[in-house]
């Protein structure tokens, strides 16, 4: 199957677990079935300068982010770290992240969220 981009559904969050601006979401998939009931976001999120995603714990789920482009800075269970285009952050069940872009670049990435 190939799915082609203008059949991807965009979605627009507002203050996205509680953060700040609008972030874009480009969901690759239909449904947890697509990704065998083993997940529920294969995404593009897009965060435009000043946008975040704010803090938050996965509890029964596990989060990755592949950083397409730009500059960010990721909340890594507390910790505050910079992230750039090819970095890959983990976040597994049981803790935390968050994620901002304080530059004035657009920053890029593909989220997956894998259940536990």
């Amino acid at each position: 199957m190939i799915r082609k981009a203008d059949e991807c559904r965009v979605e627009y969050r507002e203050h996205m677990r509680d953060g700040d601006g609008t972030v874009e979401m480009t969901h690759f998939i239909q449904g947890d079935a697509e990704l065998n009931d083993k997940g529920r976001l294969f995404a593009k999120i897009t965060l435009k300068s000043g946008c975040s995603i704010g803090y938050h714990v996965h509890e029964k789920d596990s989060e990755l982010f592949y950083i397409l482009k730009g500059t960010a800075e990721y909340n890594d269970n507390g910790q505050i770290r910079t992230v750039h285009g090819g970095d890959v952050t983990i976040c597994p069940a049981g803790t935390g992240h968050g994620i901002a872009n304080r530059s004035d670049e657009t920053v890029e990435l593909v989220a997956v969220i894998v259940y536990q």
